[in-house]
């Protein structure tokens, strides 16, 4: 049995992650992430409005937006402008995005102010909402500088990230994985983890064969590890300042 994977690396190993920040000049934070081949823009824009909901209440929110550019995938994919309407996997993943970003954040620190993220597939190669999520957060916390006022609550109280784990057709978890590997996956599952440790989202599915507890117990552990390494990597990206501030409360 091979001991590494199609594209070299080990089994709990993360693709090559990168996040450079303030990739777009308008709006208060944006991010190219790139995880392996999977390249994704987030961008975070503040307006000071709030949905109607929410008026008078002092609260703010987050909404998140996530679509596939054309040439994104291997066979081409129609925009969905142009289809009339969002498909369900669309409306999924990024209210998937919008309740995992809300998890971690004060509404009421944001006062009464709509973040939105927007998160684009450049290029599709498998974990595209799993990288949305950990690129996603360090935009948020880029916006929230904006308009943060240093004695006051800071609106993002922990860090967050999402990686993928699944398992192969030979038993071997695998963290991260690409496309070809998602695509012939016997189990796959999607984290979101706080750095404190704790979840905010599990999705998994057997796609090929149902999985034991001892297998759900071995890919969150793997999760966990790779969504440790993920929030190390962002703290890096982030700087001293706004690490400091995550979490601050005065």
């Amino acid at each position: 049995m091979n001991s590494k994977r199609t594209d070299g690396r080990d089994f709990g190993e993360l693709r090559t992650i990168k996040m450079l920040r303030r990739y777009q000049r308008y709006p208060a934070g944006s991010v190219l992430t790139e995880f392996g081949a999977t390249r994704v823009i987030c961008a975070a824009t503040v307006e000071d409005t709030v949905p109607r909901f929410l008026k008078g209440s002092g609260t703010g929110w987050i909404a998140a937006e996530y679509s596939l550019l054309p040439s994104s995938t291997q066979t081409r994919t129609p925009r969905e402008a142009t289809q009339g309407r969002q498909n369900g996997r669309t409306n999924e993943i990024q209210r998937l995005i919008g309740r995992s970003l809300r998890s971690v954040t004060d509404l009421k620190a944001l006062g009464e102010r709509t973040i939105h993220i927007d998160c684009d597939v450049l290029q599709a190669d498998g974990g595209t909402r799993t990288a949305a999520i950990t690129g996603a957060f360090v935009a948020l916390v880029e916006a929230c500088e904006s308009f943060y006022k240093p004695g006051g609550v800071f609106p993002v109280k922990d860090f967050l990230a999402a990686v993928s784990v699944g398992i192969d057709k030979n038993n071997n978890v695998l963290l991260d994985l690409c496309y070809e590997e998602d695509s012939a996956a016997m189990v796959d599952m999607n984290v979101v983890m706080t750095g404190e440790g704790n979840f905010v989202e599990v999705q998994g599915t057997g796609e090929g064969r149902p999985f034991a507890p001892e297998e759900m117990t071995a890919m969150l552990s793997s999760a966990k590890t790779g969504i440790k390494n993920l929030i190390a990597l962002q703290k890096q990206v982030l700087g001293g300042k706004l690490v400091w501030r995550v979490g601050r409360e005065g």
